[in-house]
């Protein structure tokens, strides 16, 4: 996959993100099949920081100083340290939607950088901003999953039917 055909998927999967947690019941947005799963509202929470905090700036970060260490982060406690479960919801949605607009029209005028620039990452070793920015897709796939499953949890508690026919999960 070239760098312009994962930014344009970025770009669609702004739009699914945005979609999928369009017009959603208010039980569903704050709903968890279990206390240590995360809701929807927190997904969302995390979507907004890891776009702003992970990729976007490791990316930046391995482009532009390769040679410097990362700045560590927190995504698991952020969840309670940011108070995701106390956020609103819409606002989130709409402020993910800016962010990712926000790194793709960034990641158009880096397109020329030197996408092979490495460095070193404390857990995983050296990586490129090139696998940064594929990790940055196959993380939004992640949480499209994440929130399909979800959706699809919620309506087989909720909805009082079999859902055999639909096929299995």
């Amino acid at each position: 996959m070239q760098l312009q055909e994962v930014i344009e998927e970025l770009e669609r999967n702004r739009k699914v993100f945005r979609e999928t947690m369009a017009h959603l019941p208010h039980p569903l947005i704050h709903w968890k099949q279990k206390p240590t799963d995360w809701s929807l509202l927190e997904i969302i929470c995390h979507l907004v920081d890891e776009e702003k905090e992970d990729f976007r700036a490791r990316v930046d970060h391995t482009l532009q100083h390769p040679d410097e260490p990362l700045a560590s982060i927190d995504p698991v406690g952020w969840v309670t340290k940011r108070d995701y479960g106390g956020q609103d919801f819409q606002n989130k949605v709409e402020q993910f939607d800016k962010e990712r607009q926000i790194s793709i029209a960034w990641l158009q005028t880096v397109a020329d950088l030197n996408w092979e620039n490495s460095l070193y990452h404390p857990e995983l070793g050296t990586m490129s901003a090139r696998s940064f920015l594929y990790n940055w897709l196959a993380h939004d796939y992640h949480h499209i999953r994440q929130i399909n499953r979800i959706k699809y949890q919620f309506l087989k508690q909720n909805s009082g039917d079999s859902l055999t026919y639909a096929g299995n999960w």
